[in-house]
């Protein structure tokens, strides 16, 4: 018989809060973590403004020792770790150091790029010829599966351990999979989430791109304009934020708190056909994903309530918008009400589907819709499909049951989760 799985615990280190009472505060009163950095600006990038999540050295001492801090610079490693082992402690679980280990608990967690400044330095130590001046933690750093490594031995973690990692999708995706696992009972509890590299490295390709607004550097809370007519590219972003996903039985026994349900979810890919390529969505894929999310969650489409999109702040926002229209066969004051956080903390990569996925629980766990900054000029090929009541500028204090969101991502792949309230 499949389990029910529920969310007892979260972490999230965010670049307008790096706690959960913080990052609550932020996005309910539509902070911005959006600032300008003087290091884009050397560097001569044509975006020189990002979402960096800020940690004194104090609160980074709380999660690691000096010796493992020692030549160790991998930011998406500090901040997946971080923000898990904020969601184990949230869901009141114990960091024991046990001769054995905890089986019945696992992690799936995600990551983009793993130790980019890592790599630099290694590239230039070895052609320097000074291999043995690398240090011990090189490889810990920069393997694929450094995150998820960390948290399993911070935490003890007997069961799955592994990364998973499909660009903008990956967040998403890593708790579709944890829920896939809990619901098949081969685990009891799985830390689900991802997180990102921050820094020149990994941003420089999306400048070069051009795919990052160059318009507010001198006025960064205004940059990311998802939704907006006058939208000109992305923010970049970074961070992390971990979901304590467990099964109803085991979080019901111990009288854990719960944030909300998982109903279910789909990931599928749009195979780089039709309008689909390595950077443009396939909307007949996306439509599909979304709907077989809503077939996998046994609801209809008219029981989605709000939706976290994903709504970047480039072209396609109107294109996804018209893709959930298609899907769900809602539109105009039908529509469901929909917001996007990359407003507040720009775009963090393969961070995004966590943060986001946290965002939409808090909104379903607190009753409330938090603002759509930036787009009070709502793009004219959006309010030609829904209503503009449906694009809350304004906090909206409302009771929600189910809460659909999608994530897209270079590659041409898709994942959409559906939470419900509990």
């Amino acid at each position: 018989m499949a389990k029910r799985v529920v969310i007892t615990g979260l972490g999230v280190v965010a670049p307008n809060g790096v706690s959960l009472t913080a990052f609550t505060e932020a996005i309910k009163n539509g902070t911005s973590g959006i600032r300008h950095d003087p290091e884009l600006e050397r560097l001569q990038f044509s975006c020189q403004i990002a979402g960096k999540p800020e940690l004194p050295q104090a609160l980074i001492a709380r999660y690691m020792t000096d010796l493992e801090l020692k030549n160790f610079n991998s930011t998406g490693i500090l901040y997946g770790t971080i923000a898990g082992m904020d969601a184990w402690a949230d869901a009141k679980l114990p960091i024991e150091n046990n001769e054995e280990p905890d089986w019945e608990s696992g992690t799936i967690f995600g990551m983009g790029t793993s130790g980019i400044d890592k790599f630099r330095e290694s590239i230039y130590k070895v052609d320097d010829l000074q291999v043995r001046k690398l240090g011990s933690s090189v490889v810990a750093q920069t393997m694929a599966s450094g995150i998820s490594a960390w948290l399993g031995g911070k935490l003890g973690l007997g069961n799955q351990v592994s990364s998973n990692s499909s660009a903008c999708t990956t967040g998403t995706e890593s708790i579709i999979m944890a829920y896939e696992r809990i619901k098949s009972g081969q685990a009891t509890r799985m830390l689900a989430g991802s997180t990102s590299d921050s820094g020149p490295y990994i941003w420089a390709g999306f400048d070069a791109m051009k795919v990052c607004t160059f318009k507010h550097n001198q006025d960064p809370e205004n940059g990311s304009r998802p939704m907006s007519a006058s939208a000109s590219g992305f923010v970049p972003g970074s961070g992390a934020a971990a979901l304590l996903l467990e099964s109803l039985e085991s979080a019901l026994e111990r009288d854990a708190f719960i944030y909300a349900e998982i109903l279910g979810g789909n990931i599928n890919s749009g195979g780089q056909r039709g309008t689909g390529s390595m950077t443009a969505p396939n909307s007949l894929a996306v439509q599909r994903c979304i709907q077989t999310a809503i077939q996998n969650a046994g609801i209809h489409a008219n029981d989605v309530d709000a939706i976290n999109g994903h709504l970047t702040a480039t072209a396609k926002d109107a294109l996804e918008i018209q893709n959930w229209c298609i899907a769900l066969n809602r539109k105009g004051s039908d529509f469901p009400y929909i917001n996007s956080l990359k407003a507040m903390t720009g775009h963090c990569l393969s961070a995004s589907g966590s943060i986001e996925c946290l965002a939409s629980v808090l909104q379903l766990q607190q009753g409330f819709i938090f603002p759509s900054v930036n787009c009070e000029d709502l793009h004219p090929e959006i309010t030609a499909l829904i209503d503009k009541n449906k694009v809350p500028q304004q906090i909206l204090y409302k009771n929600i049951d189910i809460l659909a969101k999608a994530s897209f991502g270079f590659g041409d792949v898709n994942a959409c989760i559906i939470f419900k309230k509990y």
